[in-house]
């Protein structure tokens, strides 16, 4: 097998509902959806989120990376099974620049890449991507297979009576974590976390995000209020450029602090483990560069005793949504679990399937071959704003 196109899409999927936080608001996405096709003419799709605050690049700067990395060279291998295919995508890389110290700058056009080749090759040997799991060496001290998954929920920033609203719906219908988004300008998150407390109950699991919206030095203070409403964990409290000043006050603060704008890449996590920044790493697919480093980063993490979630970022359609299930039932110890929000929140999820977490946010694996889903063509065509083939 050998790839003979790849085919870079810039489409812009708009939102159910405006989403904010602390670093971000948006109502619509621009992702780039990426297809391979293989000398036998079978089909492959993959999907990355551009986050200029994140990874570095924004939608031009990931177009123009597809179209200056030379992929024919980089990609131009063949392989007999998607066994042998692993180790050298594994290794395939984008060109890095001079300021990209961390090696995360285009994880999001990597990552678009690597599923839509990974999703063609297991079609062709009939298998579901989440085989790939148990084809990685790095994996074996974390892999399962289980038949279903459970998904968190999460309050951004909303209305009183929508955060009353949602509170109650995740009590009926049995879901069991939430994030909350906290830091945001004019809410008072002590008055927030009570509210939520007090309509979920003392069992509910809560944990907060601050996306960068604190420093190092007023981060005790402004956890103090908080921590009363047994949070589990705080995520990005402070900028990625103070990140390292977590080392001195982390022991101290009482509640485990999980990595994510500052945990992109292989540089980071290791970087993170040798200074002693946090106790958890959000691994989340198109920042950390796709399905292959993400696995890594589990193991890395698992190895040294620390804990991981699942993350996603808002607006991933229905292809990202299934390469977030396929890793999620295959590798185990997974401290929280985020995404397949589809039918909630893209008004395009691409796909024919609607594979959202059901009641209580459970979910179900996906069995067939590749992502298990299938491209809704029509629908990519309505949100596709240009287009770009690199031929092999």
């Amino acid at each position: 097998m050998r790839i003979v196109e790849l085919t870079a899409f810039h489409v812009l999927i708009p939102l159910k509902k405006p989403i904010k936080h602390a670093s971000h608001a948006r109502t619509e996405t621009d992702t780039l959806i990426v297809r391979c096709r293989l000398d036998d003419g079978t089909v492959g799709w993959g999907e990355g989120l551009p986050r200029p605050y994140v990874t570095g690049e924004d939608i031009d700067a990931a177009w123009k990376l597809f179209a200056a990395s030379d992929l024919p060279q980089r990609l131009g291998f063949s392989w007999s099974s998607v066994a042998d295919l692993l180790d050298p995508l594994a290794a395939f890389q984008l060109p890095r620049t001079q300021s990209d110290d961390r090696g995360c700058f285009g994880n999001s056009v990597r990552c678009a890449i690597e599923l839509s080749i990974l999703d063609a090759a297991c079609r062709v040997q009939h298998m579901p991507l989440s085989a790939v799991t148990s084809l990685s060496g790095e994996t074996a001290a974390i892999r399962h297979d289980v038949d279903r998954v459970r998904y968190s929920a999460a309050f951004t920033a909303m209305s009183r009576g929508k955060q009353i609203k949602r509170a109650i719906q995740l009590r009926v219908f049995g879901f069991h974590q939430s994030k909350v988004k906290v830091g945001v300008a004019g809410v008072d998150d002590v008055a927030l976390m009570k509210r939520l407390r007090w309509w979920l109950g003392s069992r509910f699991d809560l944990r907060i995000d601050a996306n960068e919206a604190w420093t190092c030095e007023n981060l005790t203070a402004k956890l103090a209020p908080l921590l009363p409403y047994g949070v589990t964990s705080v995520e990005q409290p402070v900028p990625h450029a103070s990140v390292d000043g977590l080392a001195k006050i982390r022991q101290a603060l009482g509640v485990p602090i999980m990595l994510d704008e500052s945990l992109c890449s292989e540089i980071d996590a290791r970087r993170a483990l040798e200074l002693g920044t946090c106790d958890l790493f959000n691994i989340r697919l198109s920042k950390c560069g796709g399905y292959l480093p993400s696995l890594k980063l589990a193991a890395l993490a698992q190895q040294a005793g620390l804990g991981y979630q699942l993350g996603c970022q808002v607006g991933e359609t229905g292809l990202l949504s299934a390469a977030g299930r396929h890793f999620a039932t295959t590798i185990q110890h997974i401290r929280y679990l985020e995404g397949s929000y589809d039918r909630f929140l893209v008004k395009e999820r691409l796909t024919r399937e609607d594979i959202t977490f059901s009641l209580g946010g459970y979910a179900p694996k996906l069995n067939g071959p590749g992502l298990g889903v299938t491209l809704d063509e029509p629908a990519l065509q309505r949100v596709t704003r240009r287009e770009q083939h690199v031929l092999f």
